[in-house]
């Protein structure tokens, strides 16, 4: 079945972050996260690699729900700039803070990090999802462990 293509608002990509960040937070089950993502041409860029089309997607959510608790992500700015119908480029900072336990520490570690990323947005069956997600710089707060 073709994917139905629409226009992507600026009001539409700012709810998707906000949304993508908040069922990261909440550690929300994958199923319910894979809709922020488009199903072809998935390119995820992290520190820790590269991630291409959602069952690598899946693999990587497993891995850091698993690894990252107590997580906020805080909006810091999101910039959109429309490139075309059903697409927009998003430039995102986002302080993001999260604990990780690495045993046999007596205690966990806190992490802190102000991320610059940039994002390409398309308009897939009706809404808009994530394409390409790259994250170009994580600048360490004061007194955070490094990844």
């Amino acid at each position: 079945m073709p994917r139905k293509e629409c226009a992507v608002t600026e009001a539409e990509v700012r709810r998707l972050v906000q949304e993508w960040y908040d069922a990261l937070d909440r550690h929300d089950p994958v199923e319910k996260v894979i809709p922020f993502l488009a199903t072809e041409g998935l390119v995820m860029e992290f520190p820790e690699g590269t991630l291409n089309g959602i069952e690598d997607f899946r693999k990587w959510y497993d891995t850091v729900t698993h690894r990252f608790f107590d997580e906020i992500h805080e909006l810091k700015s999101v910039d959109v700039t429309p490139t075309g119908p059903g697409r927009a480029d998003v430039r995102v900072v986002v302080n993001w803070q999260a604990t990780i336990w690495d045993a046999p520490a007596p205690k966990s570690t806190w992490l802190g990090f102000d991320a610059t990323q940039t994002w390409s947005v398309t308009a897939e069956d009706g809404a808009p999802r994530i394409l390409t997600y790259v994250v170009e710089d994580l600048a360490p707060m004061p007194g955070s462990a490094s990844l």
